[in-house]
């Protein structure tokens, strides 16, 4: 049993590699694939908000809450972290601990909170991340709220951009998740990317 988790979807990016626009509009099986994500991580969560810059209305379909980065200059999936850590103080501070996804992940786990979670209790570890294929995913990770101000000093007076730096301060448990049938972290990064997701959608459904 988890102790309350809220979740951050990170949107933040520039998305440069899928031509510009918000990756997570785009269609999957018919459906943008930021739903497919929704329906599959929001049964996990307590409370869910999107992570997001620029105008929230593009949003307003998924019924989620949005907050844009409180760090400027595009600065990374950090900054998304920090973003959500900082909302889910504000907005629902019944939730200890933060997980956060990226929008471009259609089939992330069904069970991450929970391995996330089992993993830092069995290491008594201070966050996770998760790992497929002996590759590891720093932004797909479980966070403790409270480091919310320590992230923002590291971010904005040591310029601390990259996940793994930050996490390199703390114990890090990390959770390896098969890739049989298909690796679950699979990211939709460009147009190729998505007819591959087309594909592995197809035969799943």
């Amino acid at each position: 049993m988890t102790e309350p988790v809220a979740g951050v979807l990170l949107a933040g990016g520039q998305a440069r590699r899928m031509g510009g626009g918000d990756k997570c509009l785009r269609l999957l099986g018919g459906r943008p694939i930021l739903d497919r994500i929704i329906e599959r991580v929001g049964p996990q969560v307590e409370a869910l908000v999107l992570n997001a810059n620029g105008d929230p209305a593009r949003f307003a379909g998924s019924g989620l809450p949005v907050t844009p980065d409180t760090i400027d200059g595009f600065a990374g999936p950090l900054a998304g972290v920090l973003a959500g850590m900082e909302w889910v103080r504000d907005h629902a501070p019944a939730c200890g601990w933060l997980v956060s996804v990226p929008t471009d992940a259609p089939f992330v786990p069904v069970d991450l909170v929970a391995r996330l979670w089992a993993a830092v209790q069995a290491e008594g570890a201070e966050m996770a991340c998760a790992s497929s294929g002996g590759r590891a995913h720093p932004v797909v990770g479980l966070w403790p709220v409270r480091l919310a101000a320590d992230l923002r000093r590291a971010m904005i007076d040591e310029d601390v951009r990259k996940v793994d730096i930050w996490t390199g301060r703390y114990r890090l448990a990390t959770v390896e998740f098969p890739t049989d049938p298909y690796d679950p972290f699979f990211n939709a990064n460009r147009p190729a990317d998505l007819e591959a997701a087309e594909r592995l959608l197809a035969g799943r459904d």
